[in-house]
Formats: structure tokens, sequence, C-alpha cells
């Protein structure tokens, strides 16, 4: 696989913006991370100590969360009592700071002193995104949410008694990158009249948004029936996994014409599905047939491939195009697959303290021409909690060392991982 570098991954697309992030769990965090790997200067709010996913499994042996470094890369940390008053004051006045720059705010933890109307109140043109759980404002996560949308007794062999979750936080993961957009659109409309924007979205509603999209609503209610779960084939045209000879498993899928086309050629099938078109009346030209006759035509494809070692399939389904893919673990493709390894600009080894040297993905836009930054590393808590407060807020050393001896604020020291917060 070879990958295009005059192509390199942008920095500054929205280098000037400046977003306040009050967050924790998936969403919130990766919607900022979005928008700080495309130039924004995004500032979280942490507490003293770190918040409730500041821990959050896994743990590198240091005893920092790989999960909370991976989703906050690139950001600045502002650590600051918020149970304080004069905490709630700084982060408050940080948000609504009159820098056209600035007036946004990133949350999904429902704070009443961080409301919109009280915001807006000192920066009418502020713009919120509030990403909360149920459009009632009731709490939900992605894993209650997703349980509702159906895809359990879709998901592998899952039914009503035996539902089957799956591994990814998709609805977070939608809703994040949802989130990114509606803020950069929300700044470019304030760029063009000026007028701010108080924007919310549930984790609940992109889940069922999707299920609508999908054509999986109208279909249950049009058809008076729900998607089957069907193992690990590919609904509505052909796809599978299969094994090698040596063991290993990979997935074909069939959904265009051409990659079709292709399998056919690789596999030497076309006498054989000609065949089968012929005792079956179907035409494999279109996918809906392919579907109907996923079974025999697996069956076929299985007696082919069977004989043959990965590494011959491999050889032949590239020299054909066949569009497949290995199964593989995170440990085998940091191993073998070049997409996940510095051959792909998008990542390169970083340094973050409390992990080590590790490989780290920046953002996945490329653009021609563009400069690729670097890769910047999660922060520690309160590591840039000064600049903050004498660069935005504009206060003077005097004032920024009472608020260090009052506790309000704190800088890197209050990290547990530097042994201050214990």
């Amino acid at each position: 696989m070879v990958f295009v570098k005059s192509s390199q991954m942008n920095s500054d697309l929205l280098q000037g913006l400046r977003i306040v992030e009050s967050s924790a769990f998936i969403a919130a965090p990766l919607a900022g991370m979005t928008l700080a790997q495309s130039g924004a200067d995004v500032i979280r709010i942490d507490i003293p100590g770190g918040g409730i996913d500041y821990r959050r499994l896994p743990m590198s042996p240091a005893g920092r969360s790989f999960y909370w470094t991976g989703l906050n890369k690139g950001k600045r940390s502002f650590a600051v009592d918020l149970r304080h008053p004069q905490g709630q004051e700084l982060v408050r006045a940080l948000v609504t700071d009159t820098d056209p720059s600035g007036g946004v705010l990133l949350t999904n933890l429902g704070t009443s002193w961080l409301s919109h109307d009280g915001l807006s109140a000192s920066r009418p043109d502020l713009i919120s995104c509030t990403i909360e759980g149920n459009p009632d404002g009731s709490t939900a996560v992605d894993y209650t949410v997703n349980c509702a949308t159906g895809f359990p007794m879709m998901t592998g062999q899952g039914t009503r008694k035996a539902p089957v979750n799956h591994a990814l936080p998709a609805w977070d993961i939608a809703c994040a990158y949802q989130a990114a957009f509606a803020i950069t659109a929300a700044v470019a409309r304030r760029q063009r009249q000026g007028i701010g924007a108080q924007l919310r979205m549930a984790l609940s509603d992109v889940a069922f948004a999707t299920v609508s999209h999908l054509g999986l609503s109208a279909e249950a209610e049009l058809m008076q029936r729900d998607r089957p779960a069907m193992g690990n084939d590919l609904y509505g045209a052909f796809g599978r996994d299969f094994g090698s000879s040596d063991g290993a498993r990979f997935f074909v899928a069939a959904i265009s014409l051409s990659q079709w086309n292709n399998l056919l050629k690789a596999c030497e099938l076309e006498p054989t599905m000609r065949e089968l078109e012929a005792r079956t009346g179907l035409d494999f030209r279109k996918e809906g047939d392919r579907f109907e006759a996923r079974e025999v035509i697996a069956q076929k494809l299985a007696e082919h491939v069977s004989t043959m070692a990965m590494a011959q399939i491999a050889e032949c389904f590239n020299r054909h195009g066949v569009c497949w893919g290995p199964y593989q673990t995170v440990s085998e493709a940091l191993r073998q697959d070049p997409r996940l390894s510095t051959a792909n600009p998008m990542f390169e080894p970083i340094e973050t303290a409390g992990i080590g040297r590790h490989l780290a993905a920046g953002s996945t836009v490329r653009e021609n021409g563009a400069t690729r930054a670097p890769v910047q590393p999660a922060p520690v808590l309160g590591q840039h909690t000064d600049e903050i407060l004498m660069d935005i807020l504009r206060l003077d050393a005097g004032a920024v060392g009472r608020l260090h001896d009052a506790g309000i604020v704190a800088g890197p020291e209050c990290d547990p991982l530097l042994g201050a917060a214990r």
C-alpha cells in the first residue's frame, strides 16, 4: 500500500479560533480534539487532580489513562477549582472574552453557571454547543442509546433474547464529528452576520437520525419488518468472511459491479457464476440478486480460497483489485499494516507524559500543499494555566500568584502523575 505524501495533514484551517471545552467521556472531547487538530486553540477546563474520566482504563504502568490522553491531544489545560465562585467566574470570563477569536463553548456537562443565556448576556455573539444524552436532557451514554436502536438485534447472531453489543462507541464518534461541524458552521455564520448560536445535540438523536438515514426506520414502518441478524454477511449485496489454508481470516466485499467482476476474475469463477445464474434465474450484475444467492456464492468462493495460503490470497486479490481486508488485532496491525504506521503521514511517534513514546494520529484530513503539523500530545493537568490567565484574561503575575495561593487555580503540580494531588 502506497501513501501519497505530497498531500500533507492540514494544520491551520481553524487558526485564529479559540474554543473553551468543559467535558468528559468521548463525544465532546473528540469533537474538541478534531477542532484542535484543524488549528483551533482548544482550552480544556480541568479540575486539579483530574475529572471523572481522567483515570479511565486502559492505564499505563505509570498510572496515566491511554483513553484520556488519546482524546485530548493538542489541547491546552486550565486547572481551576470549579466549586469556588471565583473559579467559576474565571471560566466564564475565559468563555466570554471579547477577543474575536473567542466566544465559543463546547460542553457535555450541563453546568448551570455555564448556561448559554447567562454567558450571552456578557457576549451576545456567543456560540455554545451542548451535547446531551437524550433531547429532553435526561442522561444516556453510547451503550444505553445503542441498545434502543435495534442494532444489537442485527449484530452477529443477535436476537431479542440474546442481543449482541459491539465494541465501537459509534454514536459518540458520530456525535463528536457532528458537533465539530456544527461549531465550525456557526463560527462561519458569525463571521458573516455577527450573531451567535445556542447549539444542542443529543446522542440519541444522532443514533436515531442514523437509523432513519440508513432506511431502517422506513423499512420497519412501511414493510412491517425488522432487519434480521445475519452473522458476518453484508446486507443487500455480497460480502462475507472466509478462511485461508493457513488459518487466517479475511472479509470480501462485492458491492459494486466492478468489485464483483474483479472477485470473479481473481477466483476464476466466471463460468461457475454464469451456470448458477442460468439455474436460478438470477442476474448477479444486480446487488440484490447477489445477496439472495449469497450462500451458494460463498460456498463456491470458499472452495477456491480455502486451498490458498493468506500470502497467496493477498497477492492474487491485490493484483485483480478485489475489495477485501484481513482480520487482525491492533497489535498485528501495528506490526504489519502500513495504514497504522509512520508510512502513513497521519501518524508519528510522540512523547506523552506518563505514557511514554508511542504512535499517535493527527488530523485525518489531507490538504494538498499544506504543511503537516506535528501531532501534539495531551497536556498534563494545569500545564497552561498561567499563560491562559496572563495572555487571555490579562492578569498580572501578582494576581496569578494570589489565585494559586488561594487554591482557586493550579499548575502542573496538581496532576496526580506528578504526585501532588494524592
